[in-house]
């Protein structure tokens, strides 16, 4: 079942599906936030509350009741509506931190369909599991005795090299392994009215990679830490992954039902690949080496928070965090082909984004967002006091000029 894409194929894996734009293309659009949740403190006064990943979800029975779900770490998820109230706070099971959430919509679970909220506990190395009520509210449905995603037992969920990312389709979870190249599949199942999972595949990306000049590199890490992927959306309508390695580059995958298919290709690589580095354990930091042999993209490292925004079958738009520099990427969604970049700055009603983890988009009018709503999360936020914590930001899709295609 396990599938591990080794180095005498990496000539194959640089290819990039889409060439990304060359240096001097047109300048950062710069858009600015409509709304901001509240702020969250990852301290002992702000309850260890990080904000990381958000999602979308959309009441089809009354589109202004749809919510914003967020993880916030070790503080658990937030609910909030479209004005950016909080309307619900969950806290995460004993030694639980929630890293990363996505939605599985049509579930059926006790005799009815339902919505889920699909979140890994990379804590526990556990998916958990919230079905989400008609008021939007959250009821956590995950099965007794859930399995550990990657850990063979508790002794190796200590070492934290656990569920991470995510990614949901159809009954399906594409999750990734924290400080580990690999990605699996995982079907939900319902069991006595609850729902638990099991895995259906594994793929390991590469670790270390042959650059044209035939140099081999391997991105810069801690000992005993391998290029681990966080990021992901799958394009369901087009089987496919979309995953981001943080120090390597944003990977097309494609998928086959339960199982991962053919050759995964780089989409853009991040602008450090293939720069030298060495790890200073004196100061936890990677130091770079002379010279840059010039084989990157325009993505600053860590490539993060990955998201589409649908227009029909096949057309939208792929969007991408450079978390590095604070920017985002904008590709094609059929062709991968790069269309624009943008910046979310400081604004009459909210400040800025910087360092963004997780994005959600969606192309559903909304009250206040006729053309949809972007949201993003802002690892930087500063309220008037000073104080710096992390949150959400809404932006009206209106506010980005894309091309026109599918628009």
């Amino acid at each position: 079942m396990r599938r591990t894409v080794g180095i005498v194929a990496l000539v194959a894996l640089s290819t990039v599906v889409a060439a990304p734009a060359q240096a001097g293309g047109p300048a950062d659009q710069e858009i600015t936030a409509t709304v901001e949740t509240p702020a969250l403190f990852d301290d002992e006064a702000g309850g260890d509350a990080d904000a990381d990943d958000p999602a979308i979800w959309i009441n089809r029975a009354d589109r202004a009741r749809s919510r914003v779900i967020g993880t916030a770490k070790n503080g658990g998820l937030r609910v909030y509506d479209l004005a950016g109230r909080e309307a619900q706070s969950i806290a995460p099971p004993a030694d639980g931190r929630f890293n990363n959430v996505d939605l599985v919509t049509g579930f059926r679970l006790g005799g009815r369909v339902t919505d889920l909220a699909v979140v890994t506990d990379r804590g526990l190395d556990q998916l958990r599991i919230y079905r989400i009520e008609p008021t939007g509210q959250l009821t956590d449905v995950t099965a007794a005795g859930a399995p550990l995603l990657f850990s063979r037992d508790q002794d190796e969920v200590a070492t934290q090299a656990t569920g991470y990312g995510l990614a949901a389709y159809g009954r399906y979870a594409v999750v990734s392994r924290r400080h580990s190249t690999r990605l699996g599949i995982f079907r939900l199942e319902e069991r006595g009215g609850r729902v638990t999972y099991r895995n259906t595949d594994l793929l390991d990306l590469p670790k270390e990679f042959r650059l044209p000049n035939g140099d081999i590199w391997s991105p810069c890490a801690e000992p005993g830490e391998d290029p681990q992927v966080e990021g992901m959306v799958v394009d369901a309508e087009a089987g496919v992954l979309y995953a981001a390695q943080e120090d390597v580059a944003l990977w097309r995958i494609r998928l086959d039902g339960d199982r991962f298919a053919g050759v995964p290709r780089v989409v853009e690589r991040v602008a450090e690949f293939g720069v030298p580095a060495t790890y200073d354990p004196a100061t936890e930091e990677c130091v770079a080496g002379a010279g840059d042999p010039g084989f990157g993209g325009r993505i600053r490292a860590d490539v993060e928070g990955a998201t589409i925004y649908r227009t029909g079958a096949k057309d939208g738009y792929l969007i991408v965090s450079s978390q590095g520099d604070s920017r985002f990427f904008v590709y094609d969604r059929r062709t991968n082909r790069p269309l624009s970049s943008f910046r979310v700055v400081d604004g009459e009603r909210a400040d800025g984004v910087q360092h963004s983890d997780g994005a959600a988009a969606t192309s559903v009018a909304l009250p206040g967002y006729p053309r949809g709503l972007l949201v993003l999360h802002d690892g930087e936020n500063t309220p008037d006091d000073g104080r710096v914590g992390t949150d959400f930001k809404y932006v009206d899709w209106r506010a980005l000029s894309l091309s026109p295609r599918g628009a």
